[in-house]
């Protein structure tokens, strides 16, 4: 995810907005992180942010010519693999999109989000205990990404572990921050309620 110093800001910024925030607020983040990258004329960050503006449209061949064209002017940019990947498994393209998570992870392998997103699509197709790996891989490199231990919960519960999970979803709200993301917290909660019946039924 190598880029200066506020693209790298924008960056961050961009994905915990697209995690947590809204869509509107992510795509004035993509603007002005593609205004800046003009502004350095920083070919591979031009090519990356505008990357991200097709993403939030959901034009996601479009993206991946864009995130393609990132990776030949930064072959370490490790969030363009993780980006195509993603793009990928919304086009479809499940099993290629692996490969690009893979050679994210080589490129920059202290890049927390892309063993998430790995994780994320290994629990989504049912390989519980490899998801597993790549979560606490995540956790490893980001201890305090409420995301991360979301989906290490689900992954726990999946396997059967259901006290993992509780102890994981407590662990994602004391991580959510003050007065954000109502909404996921809500459902965190009605998550714990409901795992600590089973707990207390088994």
């Amino acid at each position: 995810m190598s880029s200066g110093g506020s693209l790298l800001a924008l960056r961050l910024q961009l994905d915990d907005a697209i995690t947590y925030g809204s869509r509107k607020q992510a795509a004035r983040i993509a603007a002005e992180g593609l205004r800046q990258a003009r502004q350095r004329a920083d070919a591979g960050e031009i090519e990356y942010f505008k990357a991200q503006k097709y993403i939030l449209r959901a034009m996601y061949v479009s993206a991946i010519e864009h995130l393609d064209a990132a990776i030949r002017h930064n072959p370490a940019d490790g969030a363009a693999f993780n980006d195509r990947a993603l793009c990928m498994v919304e086009l479809g393209i499940i099993d290629e999109a692996f490969a690009y998570f893979d050679k994210g992870i080589a490129v920059e392998p202290d890049y927390a989000t892309i063993h998430h997103n790995k994780g994320w699509l290994l629990n989504n197709i049912g390989h519980f205990s490899e998801a597993i790996r790549c979560f606490r891989e995540a956790l490893a490199l980001e201890p305090d990404r409420a995301v991360t231990y979301d989906n290490l919960a689900d992954a726990l519960y999946n396997l059967g572990d259901v006290r993992g999970a509780l102890e994981a979803y407590k662990k994602v709200l004391s991580l959510l921050k003050p007065g954000r993301c109502r909404g996921i917290r809500k459902q965190i909660l009605a998550q714990i309620k409901n795992l600590e019946k089973q707990v207390m039924h088994n």
